[in-house]
Parts: structure tokens; C-alpha cells; sequence
């Protein structure tokens, strides 16, 4: 669960509909990449970031992060 992405859509109001239409894209699809289920493409990640406002490439840190974050985990066991 992406629950930073979900925050700015809620705090901006917004249904999963509203961002996907904004964004051009299917509810479904927004609705994976909300619960981490998918990531974006680029472009997509990018309408996604224009809608509710923020810089796209914190899918991609944010990823890298969780990913060396476990990976870290798993070397101190």
C-alpha cells in the first residue's frame, strides 16, 4: 500500500475515478499502483503526479527505498 499516495488524494478530495479520469487512465489500474499492487510507467507515473500535485519520481525513490529497506532487514537477521 502506497498510503503517501493515498493521503494526497484524499487530502485532495478525490476519488480513484477522479484521478484516473485526470490522469487518463483506468480506475483499476490507478487503483494497483495505489495499493503497490503495480508500478506506473514513467508517463504515467508523471499524470499521476500532475494531478494531485507532486513530483513523480517519488514512485521510483520510494520504491528503491522500501526495496533496500528490506533488504537491509534481512542482512541484520
Amino acid at each position: 500500500m502506497r498510503k503517501w499516495l493515498l493521503q494526497k488524494r484524499t487530502d485532495l478530495k478525490f476519488t480513484q475515478e477522479d484521478v484516473a479520469d485526470k490522469a487518463g487512465i483506468a480506475r483499476t489500474t490507478y487503483a494497483s499502483i495505489e495499493q503497490g499492487l503495480r508500478n506506473p510507467s514513467v508517463a504515467v507515473a508523471k499524470k499521476i503526479g500532475t494531478v494531485l500535485d507532486f513530483e513523480w519520481t517519488i514512485f521510483f525513490e520510494q520504491e528503491c527505498h522500501e526495496s533496500c529497506h528490506e533488504t537491509q532487514s534481512k542482512k541484520a537477521i
